[in-house]
């Protein structure tokens, strides 16, 4: 069987795509897949599994070679993640007998729909996004769908944090510090995130370090936090490829984030972490399968229940003594664990 998956979104749906890509190649072993997969998502290549051959869809001239490549396949099956123009047209392209997709894309554009023959009736707002990608598989007959989340993390990426941690006098046990994202919305306030990361410093055993894009925005809100912090954290902000990065919290005792991409890089390499939530809802983003406390709104506690609707919250409602509270019992735990 020669299968085409069409998954165009950003580095944290592909990560979450993982199971489904596992679970078509354990139902189908002797199978070509090819993977096709937005030029943003390119650093993340090495360590996805499963697939037999990665094409970029890079937004330029280039994409002629990606639709001449696809269009010259022999497809038996497509399966469009995305649900967007481009990948539709990369779906029509493929020629395959199935062409899967969900219910929804009628809804959106009626011009759009006619490009697939397979409609599965779930919906992405009523699902967490690996069930989701899950159920686009149920046209082949599926059974028995894993939900773990895995890279294989190449020996480079290894190589390489560990070339940092050395060259900063980075000493185990560490907490990754990951405020930054894409979207303000999501950034927590500064004094907030230098008090959580001072009380990290003041157990001496433990090191805080500090990740991050090197985006202007990014590095803006970083040197806020720096600026506030009683004593310096080690600062690897704009110093990391993504997989460098993914190995770096591989080795972490805990990573303290946003809802971003290095929720799923912890949620792979079963690093706990405690994450805060504001406009998006965790139901469909949380991490499953791997220590996490989930903490949005105004309550101290972190969440233990989830619903597919959930108001927009602000993040400045997430108070510091929650997160500190929820970063000293993963700690605690994790010391307990050791000493048992």
């Amino acid at each position: 069987m020669n299968i085409l998956l069409l998954q165009l979104k950003r580095i944290g749906d592909l990560i979450l795509t993982i199971p489904a890509i596992a679970t078509l190649r354990e139902n189908f072993p002797d199978a070509r897949v090819t993977l096709v997969v937005s030029n943003e998502c390119a650093a993340l290549l090495p360590a996805i599994s499963n697939v037999d051959r990665v094409l970029l869809a890079r937004r330029n001239l280039h994409d002629l070679a990606l639709f001449l490549a696809i269009a010259r396949e022999k497809f038996d099956c497509c399966i469009d993640f995305t649900r967007n123009d481009r990948s539709a047209f990369l779906a029509f392209l493929s020629g395959a007998r199935k062409r899967i997709v969900s219910y929804r894309v009628r809804d959106q554009s009626k011009r759009r729909a006619h490009v697939y023959n397979n409609f599965v009736a779930v919906r992405m707002r009523d699902m967490h996004t690996v069930e989701y990608h899950l159920a686009l598989l149920g046209p082949l007959g599926i059974r028995g769908a894993s939900r773990a989340l895995h890279l294989e993390l190449p020996r480079t990426a290894c190589e390489k944090a560990n070339a940092l941690r050395r060259d900063s006098k980075i000493n185990e046990p560490y907490v990754i510090f990951h405020p930054g994202s894409a979207r303000v919305e999501k950034f927590w306030e500064p004094q907030r995130w230098a008090d959580a990361i001072d009380h990290a410093q003041s157990n001496s055993r433990i090191s805080a370090v500090l990740t991050g894009g090197g985006s202007k925005l990014e590095q803006e809100h970083l040197g806020e936090i720096k600026n506030r912090l009683r004593q310096p954290a080690v600062d690897l902000s704009g110093k990391t490829d993504l997989l460098t990065l993914a190995a770096l919290i591989a080795q972490a005792r805990l990573l303290v984030t946003v809802d971003s991409a290095s929720t799923h890089l912890a949620a792979a390499t079963q690093t706990p972490q405690v994450i805060l939530f504001g406009p998006t809802n965790p139901f469909h983003w949380r991490p499953r399968g791997s220590p996490a406390l989930i903490l949005q709104g105004e309550s101290r506690a972190p969440l233990t229940e989830f619903s597919a609707v959930r108001p927009r919250l602000p993040m400045r409602q997430i108070s510091t003594e929650a997160v500190i509270d929820a970063m000293d019992s993963l700690l605690s735990a994790h010391a307990a664990a050791q000493g048992s």
